[in-house]
């Protein structure tokens, strides 16, 4: 082998060069990285909505020795605790061995997806076919969503305040749903219209049922059946629709995707993705220097409002009883604490690549993502993190050996998006993006890379440890 040139060897010194997982891995990590994921793609089989997603992580969190928090309980090093935080947000807490004050070190993900809820009124018949009326949540492509086989969870709250929990169409021998299209040989007004326009809003109605009640004098019989149905397996009556929360997400499971399975298909990546992996490095986290929390919130794909969002004051409520127990308050703990945002980000994509910059973007299987700021064109609705804080988490990643790249989402004037970022950073706390690059993001199919997976595990337990 010929000996490098002095041009080659200054510029592996001077160049920024992001390396491939592969190349960077042994078999051995190779090894754990597909062994994780096989636990992660069982737990996003499982989790398909925020409601799911929080109570198998208290369960599992309650397995591994935590404890519900308790605020006029103190706390020494090494205890463990969560708070379940109304059904559809989470905090899990190690306590470290420095005083509070002197910071915590935090990771917060979103654990809402893309999805189709129900309107209010949902229930109708049409020329004898059941139908429910829908409103989507989250920035989707309303046309990916017909065609697909669709599952329901969600809870309902009966006029006598029972709640009752559904799930529909989550096992092989259930029933699933639909949403129908029209065929190419009669779509030639519908081709008309622009991608966006494709599928309106008013045309996502769900097929659920077509047999009528067995009297040929009732009017809208389908309808009647179907209520039939529903008040015998949950006791309701349509007007309990109005207190209900009940959600249409893709039927199929996640599973491996290419001849090496080195990638993973899965509805609801963003951004469970990022909160599986922060989640298990605070389970795998004993006893750490620096108290460890990881906040799973809610409401962030329709912006982060709402009492289980990140704009709502859950989490700093939580810092606050925190603080007391130390004698200390909570903004000074706030504002000496450092976060991981933990969020997708998008993955460079050779069949639609004019819309990102191949310098600033993150490819699949260069490892998790530093996203130094998000936002739209002018960094519009983005925190932007200090250089100062930017190279505090290179240099953890690099000692460490994490594989990491940058990147950003998408060109400047074509697009962008948010993350939670900017609302922990509001709190005065140093706040980054890191997470996994996604193919396909907000579709009901969506794409990573295993190693970056797992990168993003060993990204947020080096952070935590």
């Amino acid at each position: 082998m010929s000996e490098k040139t002095q041009a080659e060897l200054l510029s592996e010194q001077l160049f920024a060069n992001e390396k491939n997982a592969y190349f960077e891995a042994t078999q051995q990590d190779i090894d754990l990285a597909y062994k994780f994921c096989e636990k992660y793609t069982d737990f996003l089989n499982k989790s398909k909505t925020e409601r799911l997603f929080a109570a198998n992580t208290i369960e599992l969190a309650k397995a591994n020795g935590f404890t519900e928090f308790c605020p006029n309980k103190k706390y020494s090093a090494g205890d463990k605790v969560y708070v379940l935080h109304r059904n559809k947000a989470v905090i899990l807490c190690v306590i470290g061995k420095e005083p509070i004050e002197k910071g915590v070190r935090i990771a917060a993900a979103h654990i809402d997806s893309p999805r189709i809820d129900l309107k209010p009124n949902p229930l109708y018949e049409a020329e004898g076919l059941g139908y429910f009326k829908t409103h989507y949540y989250g920035g989707i492509k309303k046309y990916q969503w017909p065609t697909i086989p669709l599952c329901l969870y969600g809870v309902i709250v009966k006029s006598d305040g029972e709640k009752v929990e559904v799930s529909v169409g989550d096992k092989p021998t259930d029933p699933k749903f639909v949403i129908t299209d029209l065929l190419p040989h009669l779509a030639v007004e519908q081709s008309k219209r622009t991608l966006n326009e494709g599928i309106k809003g008013e045309e996502l109605n769900i097929l659920i049922g077509s047999r009528p009640f067995n009297d040929d004098k009732a009017s809208q019989a389908v309808k009647l059946n179907l209520m039939k149905l529903f008040n015998e397996k949950y006791g309701i009556v349509e007007s309990d629709f109005q207190s209900a929360e009940l959600e249409f997400v893709p039927a199929f499971e996640a599973c491996d995707i290419g001849f090496d399975r080195s990638l993973i298909g899965g509805y609801g990546h963003d951004d469970r993705v990022c909160a599986y992996p922060a989640v298990m490095a605070a389970l795998n986290t004993n006893a750490p220097e620096k108290t460890v929390v990881t906040v799973l919130a809610d409401k962030e794909e329709v912006g982060s409002d709402g009492n289980t969002g990140l704009c709502s004051a859950f989490m700093a409520n939580f810092f606050n009883d925190l603080a007391k127990q130390q004698g200390t308050e909570g903004y000074i703990v706030l504002r000496n604490s450092q976060c991981l945002s933990a969020d997708v980000n998008v993955a460079y994509d050779p069949t639609f690549s004019d819309v990102t910059e191949k310098n600033n973007t993150a490819f699949i299987n260069k490892g998790v993502c530093i996203t130094k700021y998000t936002g739209a064109r002018g960094k519009s609705g983005t925190s932007d993190a200090s250089a100062e804080y930017m190279g505090f988490i290179r240099k953890l990643l690099i000692d460490n050996k994490v594989v990491w790249q940058t990147g950003e989402l998408g060109k400047v004037d074509a697009g962008g998006g948010g993350t939670v970022a900017m609302f922990i950073a509001n709190l005065d706390v140093d706040t980054i993006d890191l997470g996994v690059p996604v193919l396909s993001m907000h579709a009901p199919f969506e794409v990573v890379s295993k190693m970056d997976v797992y990168m993003a595990y060993r990204a947020f337990y080096v952070f935590f440890n």
